[in-house]
């Protein structure tokens, strides 16, 4: 009994020892990576697999295997997956959850995998947003810009020129949701119900930043350049009354029906709508992408890029940099973001990106918001996610909806980030 379960106990080692190889390139076969891939639109998980088939047949030393997951409840399955060792090869993710599993060392640097003309090509803004300690801890992949869609027929009813420079004012924003608000229609519609991310993304134009510091050491900052956009937007909706009252309680794609429908002339919409548009819209729909919007401080936002990055851990760290070295080449990030209708974050991806799709569907307006795309300083805010939903978003919910003023409005997200930061 006890040699077959000696002998047991070597079959089974051996097979521990074999597995355990199974990754080594050489005789026991290629490298095994997996590539947990987040994608959920259709044209972006066919482009992926795309992408991974191409590796794959160009690297028989190292196979990629996708493994499909949801963005929802992705943290906390991350979390999961680095307590118990069993993380992918290749996680992608975006900066603002990325940047919190790099502090604690479960993420590696990919700075000495990535040359550093690769490196520059990124925005600057948004490679800070993936940089920790002077750590390259994730390539960014896709962003998204906030912009202006129009209903091109409501404003030449109303008189209006289309804007035509490089960027737009908010003041010519205003102007011209007050000059298309008749006849029982309104100039914007701007789905709010969420505000947070907008808010916060479209502070820069005004000078805002929402937070200063690193870490534990992170203070919320609530002044003029963080008041102004809210302001702007409670003035429109009941001074001028340019804004429909209920997109205001909308999620943005909600907020898309009235715009098909002609009762608004416009609606902010996260940039990739583009393409909900061009699919969903009525025949004869004639609509236009207006010019980024710019405040007193420029047209910037900042952006929590979507990233791929490397388990610390994974037996084949190199590997593993090198297919995001592939996946991020300026012909992949092109195709990428073209099938998800997102922005790519180095500049010859968007310049290969505007040969090939012009002006179709407002993208040559899409791809110039994406250069003015800056860092985001609530990336590194530990505790930001936990401040977005329970104070944040109430107190904007609050103030959009005239149960508080701004000063207790500035007060709420002041007071909130104080307890929760401790």
């Amino acid at each position: 009994m006890k040699i077959r379960r000696a002998a047991l106990a070597a079959s089974l080692l051996s097979l521990v020892l074999t597995a355990c190889g199974s990754g080594e390139s050489g005789d026991s076969g290629p490298v095994k990576l997996t590539f947990q891939s987040l994608s959920d639109q259709p044209g972006a998980i066919e482009q992926t697999r795309k992408t991974v088939d191409e590796w794959n047949r160009t690297h028989p030393e190292a196979q990629v295997e996708i493994v499909p997951a949801g963005w929802d409840g992705v943290y906390d399955k991350l979390v999961t997956q680095f307590n118990a060792g069993s993380a992918p090869d290749i996680i992608h993710y975006e900066a603002a959850g990325i940047v919190p599993f790099a502090k604690d060392g479960y993420v590696a640097d990919l700075t000495p995998y990535l040359p550093e003309a690769k490196r520059a090509d990124v925005t600057k803004g948004v490679l800070d947003s993936v940089t920790v300690d002077g750590q390259l801890v994730g390539y960014p992949t896709e962003v998204q810009s906030y912009v202006v869609f129009a209903n091109k027929t409501m404003l030449a009813n109303a008189g209006v020129s289309l804007p035509t420079g490089p960027t737009m004012t908010w003041d010519q924003l205003r102007e011209i949701a007050k000059a298309t608000t008749k006849d029982g229609n309104f100039g914007l519609g701007w789905g709010l119900s969420s505000p947070t991310a907008s808010f916060v993304a479209m502070a820069p134009g005004f000078g805002g930043k929402y937070f200063e510091g690193t870490g534990d050491a992170m203070k919320v900052s609530i002044g003029e350049g963080e008041m102004a956009l809210p302001k702007l937007v409670s003035a429109m909706a009941y001074e001028d009354k340019s804004i429909m009252p209920v997109t205001l309680t909308q999620s943005g794609t909600k907020a898309l029906a009235p715009f098909y429908g002609g009762q608004v002339a416009m609606t902010i919409q996260g940039s990739y709508q583009a393409a909900n548009i061009a699919k969903d819209a009525p025949p004869g729909f004639d609509w236009v992408v207006l010019p980024p919007l710019a405040g007193p401080a420029g047209p910037a936002q900042a952006s929590s890029a979507q990233t791929l990055s490397v388990n610390k851990d994974s037996a084949h760290v190199e590997q593993a940099a090198q297919f995001i070295d592939f996946f991020t080449s300026t012909e992949n990030l092109a195709a990428i973001n073209e099938a998800d209708g997102l922005i790519p974050p180095t500049k010859s991806a968007r310049e290969a990106l505007a040969a090939k799709v012009g002006t179709k569907n407002g993208w040559d307006v899409i791809l110039s918001s994406g250069e003015h795309l800056t860092s985001a300083p609530y990336v590194f805010a530990d505790k930001y996610a936990q401040w977005k939903d329970t104070v944040a978003t109430p107190a904007y919910q609050q103030f959009l909806a005239q149960k508080i003023d701004a000063n207790g409005l500035a007060a709420q997200l002041r007071d909130g980030w104080q307890n929760i930061s401790g």
